[in-house]
């Protein structure tokens, strides 16, 4: 476990004036009831299947669980209620998603000529969600805006990378709703965005020579020796978001 002191400091600033409950969180905070309900174990029986595979299931896989908790959360800060309405749009009456709110003013939307081509289907014009958190990074560092991994998400934002280093004002995020045809409730406090901050760092590719290939086995081996755990017990690094 790293000293606090040696922790890197990102700073969320409210910008709107918003209750404590709805204020950013770790993303470790708000591991999702799927994953908490899940059993480790097939049929909770900790014991080999043959041909070396084991009865662990996806709550045993540590990958997934870092990406559940890595980095912060922004959460809604208001209650969306979402249906489908016949509205005019390009002099058409069309079935569309139409958006109410409890309070202030969470969603513009971007024409959804500004995005033709992108690959996710929309219904009329791209809803935006208004961030109020304005985000703040040490020098050198940016971050990584994507929608809460894992999750059963009503919307998809556009993923970003912004350098909050240098960028103070808070960033809004373009979305699509994940189901194009949802009605429903989406309530304050559900995670819209996972912010993942990093370092920049120049990098270069290359394709592993014959040392690296012989490393790459020994660690196949490494990690086959064991039944359960041989990840999280032998190569998995800490991780830490307060």
């Amino acid at each position: 476990m790293r000293k606090k002191d040696s922790l890197r400091n990102i700073i969320f600033t409210d910008t709107l004036g918003l209750p404590d409950e709805t204020k950013p969180v770790p993303a470790m905070s708000v591991i999702p009831d799927w994953y908490k309900n899940s059993d480790s174990y097939v049929q909770g029986k900790k014991e080999p299947l043959g041909k070396g595979e084991t009865s662990a299931t996806i709550k045993r896989c540590m990958p997934v669980f870092d990406a559940l908790a890595h980095g912060y959360f922004i959460l809604t800060h208001t209650d969306i209620w979402i249906s489908q309405k016949e509205q005019e749009y390009n002099g058409k009456l069309e079935i569309m998603p139409w958006f109410q709110w409890a309070r202030f003013e969470p969603i513009l939307f971007h024409p959804a000529q500004q995005a033709p081509l992108y690959p996710k289907e929309s219904k009329g014009n791209l809803p935006k969600w208004i961030n109020p958190w304005s985000i703040k990074t040490p020098p050198g560092y940016s971050t990584l805006f994507i929608s809460p991994v894992h999750r059963n998400n009503v919307f998809t934002i556009l993923e970003g990378v912004v350098d909050t280093d240098t960028h103070f004002a808070p960033v809004n995020f373009p979305m699509f709703l994940t189901d194009p045809n949802f009605e429903g409730l989406m309530p304050a406090g559900t995670p819209i965005a996972q912010v993942i901050p990093f370092q920049r760092e120049p990098w270069q590719m290359s394709i592993g020579a014959e040392s690296e290939r012989i490393e790459a086995h020994l660690g196949i081996e490494k990690v086959r020796a064991r039944f359960f755990d041989s990840y999280k017990n032998l190569l998995r690094q800490p991780k830490d978001y307060k």
